[in-house]
């Protein structure tokens, strides 16, 4: 599969005339190059995702129509056209036109394979993103020598807001297992200080904070108040640059998945397993001292289904 530049590019040279036919990407690769760029929010990718399966229809809709059928406001449309770099929806609509045309006379069978396709695509990208992971991990002396950091760290504070509050959470649990202190923060505002500064008091150096997009506001807050109460962080998330990055220690970027209407982590969840593993690594001992008491009390009070 293309990526997004590269469709983006073969889109243009189809528009200019300069692309052999047998060279041409599809009605819907042109597409997803359109809405692959910006940072959508969920609202705006259920109008490309409905634009994307439905364009030969939707791209003749008004934009009271379109509303109606995607079940946003005409100003969310509006704002959705900017958002993919246009100067309105008329601007949009004219474009989506050109791109049926070509779906049109592909004729009803390559409208079908556009239709089913979509959910291929969302795995074909975060295939993509894995890959792109494999070639970082291509050296792991970050990923062992933070894992060594945050072993040390007593107590180990996770900061996951709103979206990340999950990575975050799957984080800590499995922390636990092998580390004794870990504290959840899931909560922003002046919970979230509380949290911090306590942490700090007691001893800790380290937070390992999650950033995934739609990046909160009150998540840059609280790096800020760990930074300011002498904590080290640490960042999982999906930009090496930007503000939250930019407040960090260090940072893990790596792609999410962006074809759907609610991002995936397939790349932030292996990042984040990865730093377990270097966690595990740094002290064996202690590691497989709370693997085993751990064993015998989930035995004892029958945690697990037996297989």
């Amino acid at each position: 599969m293309p990526s997004p530049q590269q469709a983006r590019a073969q889109a243009s040279a189809i528009t200019s005339g300069k692309t052999a036919p047998e060279t041409e990407v599809s009605p819907t690769s042109r597409l997803r190059a359109l809405f692959d760029g910006p940072h959508l929010s969920p609202g705006q990718r259920r109008i490309a995702q409905y634009l994307i399966e439905n364009i030969t229809e939707a791209a003749f809709l008004s934009i009271t129509d379109l509303a109606e059928r995607v079940g946003v406001s005409q100003p969310s449309v509006t704002r959705f056209a900017a958002a993919v770099g246009f100067s309105g929806y008329p601007a949009l609509r004219e474009r989506l036109q050109s791109i049926a045309l070509g779906t049109l006379a592909g004729g009803p069978a390559a409208a079908e394979v556009n239709r089913s396709n979509e959910l291929q695509a969302a795995v074909d990208a975060e295939i993509e993103n894995l890959e792109n992971l494999r070639r970082d991990f291509g050296d792991p002396d970050q990923v062992i020598d933070i894992g060594r950091k945050l072993s040390q760290s007593t107590p180990l504070t996770i900061l996951g807001l709103r979206i990340s509050a999950s990575l975050a959470e799957y984080f800590a649990y499995a922390a636990r297992r092998v580390h004794p202190d870990v504290r959840l923060v899931t909560r922003g505002g002046s919970v979230a200080y509380d949290a911090l500064l306590q942490s700090r008091e007691a001893g800790g150096t380290w937070v390992l904070a999650f950033s995934m997009p739609r990046h909160a506001t009150e998540t840059l807050t609280a790096v800020r108040v760990a930074r300011s109460a002498g904590l080290k962080v640490a960042l999982i998330t999906d930009l090496s640059l930007g503000p939250v990055a930019d407040e960090a220690d260090v940072t893990f970027a790596t792609g999410t998945g962006s074809r759907l209407v609610f991002d995936s982590y397939a790349a932030p969840g292996v990042v984040a397993a990865a730093v377990l593993q270097a966690m595990t690594d740094a002290g064996p001992e202690r590691t497989q001292a709370r693997l085993e008491e751990y064993e015998q009390i989930a035995e004892q009070h029958q945690f697990f289904l037996r297989d």
